[in-house]
């Protein structure tokens, strides 16, 4: 057993011995693409979504240095035609890019790579020559010219060192040139069964080429069948939560909201582990020095991106096209741009039917509120600061209290918002009541008896507090929108959830550029 090559099950086995999520369906589907054109396979997540559980997984099940089969039999994979075909039947050249940023962290990375690399594939083929200064992928092509073994290689974070050594052209341009090497020309084709590479980033462009386009990628915007491999769906979620007596709903307001391909709900897998093994759900998702990068991004205000931030905080969504970006973090140079990184990233989830991205969930919306804070946009984060008094006066009926907190927001947000209709009075009162979506799930514009609802908050199961109907008026009196409420028949939809009800009328005089407020209580 090597360091690199060959180097045995145990990765994974430390995966089997916890509590383990089976997503051996993957390699039913990479199985597919061996020895076919598509064999080389770029699976790109954002951070902590298993890609590295994957990657294990994968080597232990190829590697034929070690017998993985007890790791197995139990899982899906086990009854896939293809599960006995190539069960330890290669050699399998495994890199984990960060710990050659670990232990090599000057410009001669890519040098490094190859020296460690060759050195160990010597050890394991002693009886094929290696001629000094040979190319590691023409000794390689000998040494399945001489033996007839063809390679699995497996590069888990394979974007590390575009993201570390980003502004500097040169070390990317020999990385990037080290992979041409190994598989974009046809030897490639020749020496390995199969390539899977893992990473943050896509495969960076060169305007609207991939750098390595005989890859077939799967990214958060293009998850193609991969969508389901990575992350947890929320029928895996219910069947932890339902073993361990954790709370669903609260498992779902944290870390729900990403919608990749076709999969409509996928959820954080490491942070919904870590609540379920220390019985609380909060932020297991720190932010890191690519979040910092990304902020320095947002404060340039690309084409208004600052109020499409405030309007995703909101609760809203945004118009995005992910197809200019280059995948390389040194090249920012649009709105677009920034958005694209962010969906990249995890940090905004992308649906592609409509074309939108949106903030997926309660954990990432509180890492945007330090963003908001980091950009020393203080207005806004002084409503959102403000937003927890401003439900505790709405649900004590202190109408005044709730205006004066209203008109505080408004200043403190037209700075970034224009206001002047009720949509963009409905886009600063969900800033507003930022607050309330702890205890809430907030709908705009919401079918409900003879229309829709401007905004109403039907509060989250085991919350003990009222379902609130809002309606909100431009110019117009507070009595005419609780009239408007009540004519309509609003609270008839919320009858399902709850029949304690207020109905909260919010008004905003453009002349006198102040905000009225009406509350009722009602049990229907």
């Amino acid at each position: 057993m090597g360091i690199y090559i060959n180097s045995g099950n145990a990765g994974f086995q430390s995966f089997r011995n916890s509590e383990y999520i089976d997503k051996s369906g993957l390699i039913g589907v990479v199985n597919n693409t061996l020895f076919t054109e598509q064999r080389f396979t770029c699976v790109t997540r954002c951070r902590r979504f298993g890609k590295s559980m994957a990657a294990k997984m994968l080597a232990a099940y190829y590697d034929h240095s070690c017998d993985s089969r007890s790791l197995f039999t139990d899982l899906q994979i086990a009854g896939n035609p293809t599960f006995e075909e190539h069960l330890n039947k290669y050699p399998v050249i495994y890199l984990d890019m960060t710990t050659f940023i670990t232990s090599f962290g000057d410009e001669q990375i890519v040098a490094h790579i190859q020296e460690e690399l060759i050195a160990d594939i010597q050890k394991a083929y002693p009886q094929v020559a290696y001629e000094d200064g040979e190319h590691m992928m023409k000794y390689l092509q000998r040494i399945n010219i001489e033996t007839g073994e063809h390679f699995i290689f497996i590069i888990d974070e394979w974007d590390a060192i575009c993201r570390e050594f980003g502004s500097k052209p040169q070390v990317m341009d020999e990385y990037l040139n080290l992979l041409r090497r190994m598989f974009k020309d046809v030897s490639g084709m020749r020496v390995f069964a199969g390539v899977y590479m893992t990473g943050i980033l896509p495969i960076k462009k060169y305007k609207t080429q991939s750098a390595l386009n005989n890859f077939q990628e799967y990214s958060m915007v293009e998850p193609g069948n991969m969508a389901g491999f990575f992350g947890f769906t929320k029928d895996e979620v219910e069947a932890l939560s339902t073993k361990h007596s954790a709370d669903l709903d609260e498992l779902i307001k944290w870390y729900d909201g990403y919608q990749i391909g076709d999969e409509p709900s996928i959820f954080n897998p490491n942070s919904v582990m870590e609540a379920i093994r220390r019985k609380r759900c909060r932020s297991y998702w720190a932010s890191t020095g690519a979040f910092d990068a990304v902020a320095d991004y947002i404060r340039m205000n690309f084409e208004g991106l600052k109020d499409d931030i405030i309007k995703m905080l909101a609760g809203g969504r945004c118009m995005v096209d992910p197809t200019g970006f280059q995948n390389d973090m040194s090249i920012i140079q649009s709105r677009d741009d920034v958005l694209t990184l962010l969906i990249h990233l995890g940090y905004l989830s992308y649906n592609w039917r409509e074309e939108e991205c949106y903030i997926p969930n309660k954990e990432v919306s509180g890492e945007m509120v330090n963003a908001v804070k980091a950009c020393n946009w203080l207005p806004v984060a002084s409503a959102l600061q403000q937003s927890k008094q401003l439900l505790l006066d709405t649900l004590a009926g202190n109408t005044e209290a709730v205006a004066r907190g209203v008109d505080a927001a408004h200043d403190d947000s037209t700075s970034i918002l224009s206001y002047n209709n009720e949509n963009s009075l409905a886009c600063v009162l969900n800033i507003a009541y930022y607050y309330a979506r702890n205890d809430y799930i907030i709908h705009r514009e919401l079918a409900s008896g003879k229309g829709f609802a401007d905004l109403v908050f039907i509060p989250r199961k085991h919350v003990d507090k009222p379902a609130m109907v809002v309606e909100l008026k431009y110019n117009k009196d507070a009595d005419s929108a609780i009239s408007q409420i009540k004519r309509k028949q609003y609270p008839k939809k919320l009858l399902e959830y709850t029949s304690n009800l207020l109905l909260v009328a919010i008004t905003y005089d453009k002349e006198a550029k102040t905000h009225e407020c009406i509350i009722e209580h009602s049990r229907l």
